[in-house]
């Protein structure tokens, strides 16, 4: 890892650059996948997943009969966590429920909101290196708690033309209601324009490479909502002497292991804290399957020693991190003051994985410094609040006036218009 002391402000925006390509090197491709999937529907797909997933699917979606066999070959133990995890996550995400909120805001005028499920989302599941059948229940436990009728899970299929056994589980197990085996550009592409067997949903969810978050901004243009850009992993921690050296080397890797354009950093007050980590995460990283992998995000990621707990947070919030771990003695003064974060974790024994899978808070996140102003996916990500008002005879006199004199100063006679007719028909009742 790059260690990097006492760096000054001027030189920030470089220091915490992500390794990733540029728009203008990936939106061409997904332009033209998009474009050709719109004109040819699943002959397209077909022909991108053979090309990219190198596998001939015969059949695109999932059927029962598949899902009951991949639900044989996941272990009990297995079916337990999951179980554990899915427990806690609709916990937490059935919390997030809100009331009608409804009040008069003057005499006779009555206004309340109510939320009201989106109908059919779509979950973006990404399987290439680690199919991550944990973003399964994340996704599809708060599509159900809110009651979305539709709910369509892409994920890419392996060499065999198959999605993983775990995936197909924790997919029958939360509601999903269509399965199709299809990743990357073509799957959102598939999701954004509908095909004969994909139908076309009206949100995206969901985290991928930086193909994927691309093509989901482009869905954005088609009019199909997303949840948020969520690109590559990243992980921030800040630490001082109190942290346990080896607990923090073991969650750099954790995120640095999800492949080759991930971001670790750690920023310390504690240069003999980075020699430590440095060293911990040396020793640990052999012992890693996906050594190699998580060995080229290290290459990208720094050690970063400030001078004080004030300019640590300030990098902090400049940088904008998906996942914040805090390991200081101080911890509140992080919690109280950071404004830049996807999720955050307190504590040596709070490690990110926690929130990954079982804590219950959701693990899809704002990656490359979107957390500045995206929230993480949460309950309200699968509603949209509909405002509703009715107005009494005693109302529209109360409040006609000043729309009267508001739309004639925008120049909108029309729309005084409709407030004057009504003002002169009650002036008849006297």
């Amino acid at each position: 890892m790059n260690k990097v002391f006492n760096p000054d402000k001027s030189t920030w925006s470089a220091l915490l650059k992500r390794p990733t390509q540029s728009l203008e090197n990936i939106e061409q491709t997904v332009n033209d996948i998009f474009s050709d999937v719109q004109r040819n529907g699943e002959a397209a797909i077909s022909k991108y997943t053979e090309m990219f997933d190198a596998v001939k699917v015969e059949t695109l979606l999932v059927s029962e009969a598949e899902i009951i066999e991949a639900s044989t070959k996941v272990s009990e133990a297995l079916k337990q966590a999951i179980q554990v995890a899915k427990q806690n996550i609709e916990v937490f995400h059935t919390a997030q429920k809100t009331e009608r909120i409804s009040l008069e805001t003057t005499k006779g005028v009555q206004c309340w909101q109510e939320k009201r499920p989106i109908q059919k989302v779509g979950l973006y599941i990404p399987g290439g290196t680690a199919p991550l059948f944990s973003t399964v229940l994340m996704l599809a436990i708060p599509a159900n708690i809110v009651g979305s009728k539709e709910i369509v899970l892409c994920s890419p299929p392996n060499k065999q033309g198959k999605i993983a056994n775990e995936i197909l589980y924790a997919a029958q197990l939360c509601g999903v209601t269509k399965i199709a085996k299809v990743g990357g550009i073509q799957a959102i592409a598939g999701l954004t324009f509908g095909t004969e067997n994909i139908p076309q949903v009206y949100k995206i969810f969901g985290p991928g490479n930086q193909y994927v978050t691309v093509a989901k901004q482009l869905a954005t243009k088609h009019g199909v909502a997303i949840d948020m850009p969520a690109g590559p992993s990243e992980l921030l921690v800040v630490a001082d002497d109190s942290a346990n050296a080896s607990f923090v080397a073991s969650d750099l890797l954790s995120q640095a292991e999800h492949g080759a354009d991930s971001q670790v950093i750690l920023v310390s007050t504690s240069k003999q804290l980075i020699e430590d980590v440095s060293e911990a995460v040396a020793q640990q990283l052999q012992q890693l399957p996906r050594k190699d992998m998580a060995q080229k995000a290290i290459d990208n990621s720094k050690l970063i020693f400030v001078a004080s707990h004030e300019m640590a947070l300030e990098l902090i919030n400049a940088y904008a991190p998906e996942h914040f771990i805090i390991c200081t003695e101080n911890e509140a003064f992080y919690t109280e003051n950071i404004i830049n974060a996807g999720s955050v974790f307190i504590g040596n024994y709070t490690p990110e994985s926690a929130g990954d899978y079982a804590s219950g808070t959701n693990h899809t996140l704002p990656t490359n410094g979107f957390s500045r102003a995206y929230s993480g996916v949460n309950l309200d990500s699968f509603t949209k609040s509909i405002t509703f008002q009715k107005i009494t005879k005693e109302g529209i006199k109360t409040i006609g006036h000043s729309i009267e004199l508001m739309a004639e100063a925008e120049g909108l006679r029309a729309h005084k218009n409709a407030v004057s007719l009504r003002l002169k028909d009650l002036e008849k009742e006297f």
